[in-house]
């Protein structure tokens, strides 16, 4: 069995004290200080990991005083901060070895919005597609475009001036933040705004904190002006971090703090708030997506783009584009960008006309495609192969939301050397990109390296990402040689190594490129924090402390931790190793299925993200401990019941302590398992699949409580019990039994089983029940007439009229139904960890499923949940063994044979759609899929993009999640009632439909029987 995992003594006592004490003093936010908690921050969107000492995540700027006023009492000298957003970073500027300041789970509120004025003010953990969507009905948005903006934090935006597509017009975050609100070092809340005249002189008079930075900047920026000017390249993506460029007007004498703030990186101080610019939403949208024989005939292309006065050129190279054809994603685009007849298509140009007056933006779009319509009768000398303009609205996000992933699907790169962000912001002048790029890539190429490309030609800015391994070490010298030369290269084209992203551990370049201006950065950071206790290391050190060091590229990443564990168990549990902490999992949309408890809990840990980063860390220290876990799993598969083994596992469950496994498990236990991560997540995070087997191995150490033996045996007693179920029913009902069955077996909300029960519901239908011997004599011609219903524990034992209204849908569309016997599908046994029971179960049913199949007669599974486990776990889990068995979802059968469907015309009758999550996840295609069949049968079908229902099959009626199901429904379902007719929506998932019963004392009905009323003559 497993060893206990306790990681002990690993925070430095002064921070454990400091914690206790900001605690008594009042601080109101969350203090976290368990090893689970600062994993989930020691990682962003970088190669690099650094534990911090603990979280504060404050509830208020009087928090955020508070912890630095305490923190400069003499005895917290040594104590050291690093704000926080959303942890999108590519160059680890949030990360720390003291403590990090999260303001991203509280402080999310936004205020004072002027629409006449187009203002708002936001607190630091605002996200931007958040505030846009609030305040879209009034016609604004703000503008600055990046590939993270569903989870970008505008205290994370403004600290690293974030910007994107469409900056040529909309610039970076810079431009658009009138006022910032600031906690400084010594505790004092400030309003950074422009000052000038005699306002500039009062703030330069006083003597206080804040006087002090105002003069200090202001005589930098006064008397180093020509140098700065001289110094600083003219160019769209200007200089992130400390902006001596643009903090003060020298023609009206104007100084503005705000501009040295955004691109701080946290080094500053602590962003509380911000007053911000808005911008009116463009109402004339439309995109022409230019395809390219090569990647480098697209970015010569690109500046006869820009001349074409678009908002935006966005590039993107073929790496890019066979990897987004091989993700959910492309399903959304893949007739937006059709591939070109015979021609490889090799990179494409995204540009984007917008803008208020539609007359005028029509204007452009038609004379740039009459340039594209000349250049292709050419014979492609630019290397133009084709090209397709799209105006409606929907296409043109879904081919941004394609190249917005494009950030994460480069790290789903086959193998162990995968993309990675490190070099990936340069900017150079836009005419002289092209050849900057021969050189970037000869320089890879020369390096043996695979890369990706994409980027924003426009601003000159492109993002190449070189694949490397980095837990090989040789490989991580390379990441310091390829990063040396880049620099190199850069300034030879007349660019910046941080164009965009920012520099974090890149900042040891700064003397470099800074020169004797370097001193002045400084003195702004001496002025801003003297004791060099916030983000220290990052962007430069206090002027006249020369103890302190820059960061370096050099420092620890992910990859040192990483090859602690051997390559063989790296490769097996790849879906928690590949993490490259994008975020994408930290999506506040409600109507996304992407992750339900981190959406409702807020916290990073309870995300694909934080629960892969603990999977990591347990990975290694039971490698530590020296345990092979691939052996150990081994050991458990082929290990049967043993009195020596229970007994221990008694001992420990009584006598262990709580350690990072119990913080492992309480992670994982909050999982769902709905499994949208796994296609979701650009890089495939499947937390389902290492959660069971965690599961596994961690009940080889301990009991499991005694409602797992319930949940195991669940298929094969329900079946059985639905044979009696008013029996049943009413046992159930009695309150001693909830109380034995809440309190004992850990289960709650107990469902009815189905009465009358599904034979009895059956009785007046022409179902035939499978005989094998009889179906192997039906004739070629009489199979064409049949089907198989392949049942599943749930639906036929608690949902049977489901069941039954199938089968009367199939006979009347011409079908004689065959009924299966159920077989256990297993996938309770898998979310439970229950493997060599899952294993035995897989077997058995993909062997008789195997010989059914062999009689050629279409075989339909009604639940989607249960019905992708064949598809999924079972692929997975027996390989090959698995044979060639399928088994359609209802709906595809019905699409397939929607012409069997009677078109009867339906008006002022409308049905919503609400599919369950794992189905949308994993067929995409599930919403168009029932609207075609709904529009056969003559019948409206509106989607209704909603998130996770909670329920999850038992996770719902598990007592200890029985809060956290309601809410995440609250949160997701609730609203969708509120709205739309509760008995004109649909509902495809049993655990699904047993939730809206619960939570709305209504039942639901399924599409299929919708459908079969409409038939009938009965809606």
């Amino acid at each position: 069995m497993i060893p206990k995992v306790s990681v002990e003594n690993s925070i430095d006592p002064l921070y454990l004290e400091y914690f206790k004490e900001l605690k008594a003093l009042g601080f109101l936010g969350d203090i976290e200080y368990s090893y689970a908690a600062r994993l989930a921050v020691g990682v962003d969107n970088s190669v690099y990991q650094q534990l911090p000492q603990g979280v504060l995540l404050p509830r208020c700027i009087k928090d955020i005083q508070l912890a630095v006023e305490l923190a400069n009492k003499p005895h917290y000298a040594k104590i050291t901060f690093a704000p926080r957003g959303g942890g999108t970073g590519t160059n680890g500027q949030s990360l720390t070895p003291g403590i990090t300041m999260d303001m991203s789970k509280h402080m999310r509120a936004y205020s004072d919005l002027d629409v006449e004025n187009r203002t708002v003010h936001v607190e630091p953990g605002v996200i931007k597609d958040y505030l846009n969507k609030e305040i879209k009905s009034y016609g604004l948005f703000f503008s600055p475009e990046l590939s993270t903006s569903n989870r970008a934090t505008f205290g994370g935006m403004i600290s690293t001036d974030a910007s994107g597509q469409g900056s040529l017009k909309y610039g970076k975050t810079s431009r658009h933040v009138l006022e910032i609100d600031m906690v400084l070092n010594d505790g004092s809340l400030v309003t950074f705004k422009p000052y000038s005249g005699e306002a500039l002189k009062q703030k330069m008079s006083q003597t206080d904190f804040e006087g002090n930075i105002y003069r200090t900047v202001y005589a930098i920026a006064t008397e180093k002006h020509d140098e700065i000017f001289a110094h600083f390249p003219d160019l769209n993506r200007f200089l992130t971090g400390y902006d001596l460029k643009h903090v003060y007007d020298i023609e009206t004498d104007t100084l503005d703090l705000s501009r040295i703030v955004c691109g701080s990186e946290g080094t500053l101080g602590f962003i509380v708030g911000a007053k911000l610019d808005l911008t009116v939403i463009p109402t004339y949208r439309a995109l022409v997506n230019i395809k390219y024989d090569s990647f480098n005939s697209a970015l010569r292309h690109a500046p006869t783009l820009v001349e074409a006065q678009a908002l935006s050129v966005e590039t993107v190279d073929s790496k890019v584009l066979n990897l987004a054809k091989k993700d959910i994603v492309w399903y959304s685009v893949k007739d937006l960008i059709t591939e070109v007849p015979g021609i490889e298509m090799a990179g494409i140009n995204i540009v984007e006309f917008a803008g208020t007056d539609a007359e005028e933006e029509e204007t452009k779009l038609k004379a740039l495609t009459a340039v594209l319509d000349k250049e292709l009768k050419n014979g492609k000398k630019l290397g133009i192969i084709g090209y397709q303009v799209c105006t409606d609205l929907r296409d043109v996000l879904s081919v941004y939301a394609m190249r917005k992933k494009a950030v994460g699907l480069l790290g789903n790169a086959e193998g162990d050397a995968k993309p990675i962000a490190f070099t990936e912001d340069t900017v150079v002048p836009p005419k002289n990109l092209a050849d900057y790029i021969v050189e970037f890539r000869k320089l890879l190429d020369d390096n043996n390296l695979r890369y990706g490309m994409f980027g924003h030609v426009d601003s000159g800015v492109l993002h190449v990402r070189p694949a490397l391994d980095m837990c090989d070490p040789e490989q991580e010298k390379t990441l310091r040689k390829i990063s040396d030369k880049v620099v190199e290269l850069t300034a030879k084209y007349g660019g910046i190594m941080w164009g965009e992203h920012g520099r974090g551990y890149r900042s040891e370049y700064g003397p470099k490129f800074f020169g004797d201006l370097f001193v002045e950065l400084r003195k702004v950071k001496a002025a801003f924090d003297p004791t060099n206790r916030i983000n220290p290391g990052k962007i430069c050190t206090p002027f006249g402390n020369d103890e302190a060091k820059l960061v370096s590229v050099d420092a620890t990443k992910r990859g040192f931790y990483d090859r602690q564990i051997p390559i063989q168990v790296r490769h097996s549990f790849r879906e928690a190793l590949s993490c490259n902490g994008n975020g994408l999992c930290f999506s506040f949309d409600t109507s996304s299925p992407m992750c339900p408890t981190y959406k409702y809990l807020g916290n990073r840990i309870q995300s694909p993200k934080g629960r892969a980063t603990l999977m990591r860390e347990w990975l290694r220290q039971l490698e530590l401990a020296g345990v092979n876990v691939l052996a150990q799993e081994k050991i458990q598969q082929s290990q049967g019941f043993s009195i020596v083994n229970f007994a221990q596992r008694c001992i420990n469950t009584l006598k262990d302590k709580p350690g990072f496994t119990e913080e492992v498990k309480e992670a994982l236990e909050c999982c769902l398992a709905c499994k949208a991560c796994k296609s979701q997540c650009p890089i495939k995070v499947d937390v389902p699949d290492f959660r069971a087997r965690f599961f596994n191995l961690y009940y080889g150490r301990y009991l499991r409580p005694v409602g797992d033996i319930m949940a195991k045996t669940i298929e094969t007693s329900a079946p059985l019990m639905s044979k009696a179920p008013r029996l049943f029913n009413t046992v159930n009902k009695l309150t001693p039994v909830k109380y034995l069955v809440k309190h004992t077996l850990g289960f709650t909300d107990v469902p009815m089983l189905s009465y009358p029960n599904l034979s009895t519901l059956l009785k007046d239908t022409c179902v035939e029940y499978f005989d094998f011997d009889k179906a192997k004599n039906y004739t070629a011609e009489e199979i064409k007439n049949f089907i198989i219903l392949v049942q599943d524990a749930f639906t036929s034992s608690y949902d049977a009229p489901v069941v039954a209204d199938f089968v009367r849908l199939a006979t009347k569309m011409g079908k004689r139904v065959l009924l299966l016997p159920i077989k256990p599908n297993g996938k309770v046994q898998h979310i439970r960890g229950y493997l060599r029971e899952f294993a035995k179960s897989a077997a058995s049913t993909a062997e008789f499923f195997n010989q059914v199949f062999k009689l050629h007669i279409p075989m339909i599974g009604i639940d989607p949940a249960m019905t992708l486990c064949y598809r999924d776990e079972y692929v997975k889990l027996l390989g090959d063994a698995r044979g060639s068995f399928e088994i359609l979802m209802c709906e595809e059968w019905l699409l397939k044979n929607k012409d069997l469907l009677a078109h009867k015309e339906l008006k002022d009758k409308n049905f919503y759609l609400l599919a369950h999550c794992t189905q949308k996840t994993m067929k995409p295609s599930t919403h168009a899929d029932w609207q075609q069949i709904f529009k056969a049968a003559g019948l409206n079908l509106t989607p209704i993009p909603v998130g996770c229902c909670g329920m999850a099959g038992l996770y719902g009626h598990t007592s200890s999640r029985e809060e956290t199901s309601k809410s995440i429904y609250n949160q997701n379902w609730a609203p969708v009632f509120k709205k739309y007719d509760i008995h004109s929506c649909l509902v495809t998932g049993y655990s699904c439909r047993e939730q809206v019963k619960r939570m709305e004392n209504e039942t639901v009905l399924h599409p299929l029987q919708v459908l079969l009323k409409h038939l009938d003559d009965k809606l």
